[in-house]
């Protein structure tokens, strides 16, 4: 048992610093490629925050355990909304930029919902998982157009956006060394977590979709954690809100896309009808808060984070269980 949690610890930190390392990689290759940085945090920097779900869910699914790389999906977007985004906004209110709020945040509901009515059926099918790919390539393809193509920002406005990013190698040649390193620690980090928690839950008679939801998610939200509190630290908030709709997107798209492709994505009764609706309903409430005053206050944060520990709270008290009983029988 000893084993299980040094496993997750490992784990744990692997994912953190393997997370860290390819975003600072890949935000410095997009920048030497003169990519507009608020395009990277909507797709480059979502996509490496997105990289240990990736791989827990690819790992986890492979081992025969696809509640925990459905649940951490589920549990992970929950968590980057009433967590990070709470965080970010206690260490300095967050000032949110219409565009994101309206087109991203919007299209990112709409996903969320279109999920969740996929999940009451019990099975996200191949067919559909790849439906989810294509969805996201057009996606990505879209935003490059909208941000890249049809605004082309000036080199003054490219190197204002930058100073949001500081920290990052400044060399090309620091940034493949760094995204390699970055992948190797999310791969085997997402193995050791995976292998720990599966032992963790079966050990204590805990279903492996609350591991998944909980322990998991958390540990997979540590890279969106950490970018989002270090742009807080340094004044520039607002990033945390293009990492977070980004990375939700991707978790849907790429990461259950993928999962299900590989044979079908199995969601358990409780993730198909309570904790994707929680899902729903943190989408539901962010964009909202986003549009009234396009900021995010201490206050709106404090409420977030109560919001989160109160679902917490619910996944170990068997709330999930007797909410299900009532309301289908």
């Amino acid at each position: 048992m000893l084993m299980s949690y040094v496993l997750v610890l490992g784990g744990l930190t692997l994912l953190a610093v393997g997370g860290e390392a390819l975003i600072r990689g890949a935000v410095a290759l997009a920048e030497r490629l003169s990519i507009s940085p608020v395009f990277v945090g909507l797709t480059v920097v979502a996509l490496g925050t997105s990289a240990p779900e990736l791989t827990v869910a690819i790992n986890a699914s492979l081992a025969g355990t696809p509640d925990i790389a459905v649940g951490s999906v589920i549990g992970s977007n929950i968590s980057n909304i009433f967590l990070v985004l709470a965080v970010t906004a206690l260490i300095q209110p967050i000032v949110c930029e219409p565009r994101m709020v309206f087109r991203d945040g919007m299209f990112l509901l709409a996903v969320s919902f279109g999920i969740a009515m996929v999940a009451l059926t019990g099975v996200i099918t191949a067919g559909q998982g790849g439906a989810m790919l294509v969805l996201l390539v057009l996606y990505l393809a879209y935003s490059y157009w909208s941000e890249v193509v049809r605004k082309a920002p000036s080199a003054e406005r490219r190197q204002a956006e930058v100073q949001e990013y500081d920290g990052i190698p400044p060399k090309f040649i620091f940034a493949i060394p760094a995204i390699l390193a970055g992948l190797v620690g999310v791969i085997f980090g997402a193995d050791f977590l995976v292998e720990g928690a599966s032992d963790i839950a079966r050990a204590a008679g805990v279903s492996e979709a609350v591991i998944g939801l909980s322990l998991v998610a958390v540990g997979t939200s540590l890279p969106e954690l950490a970018v989002s509190a270090l742009a807080a630290f340094r004044g520039h908030a607002g990033v945390a809100v293009g990492n977070v709709i980004g990375s939700n997107i991707s978790n849907l798209l790429l990461i259950l896309g993928t999962t299900a492709v590989l044979g079908g994505a199995p969601v358990a009764e409780q993730i198909g009808r309570y904790d994707v609706w929680i899902m729903v309903a943190a989408t539901a409430i962010m964009v909202p808060v986003m549009v009234s005053g396009m900021r995010i206050s201490r206050g709106e944060g404090m409420a977030f984070l109560g919001a989160y520990v109160l679902y917490i709270v619910s996944l170990f008290t068997g709330v999930p269980a007797m909410i299900m009983s009532v309301l289908y029988g």
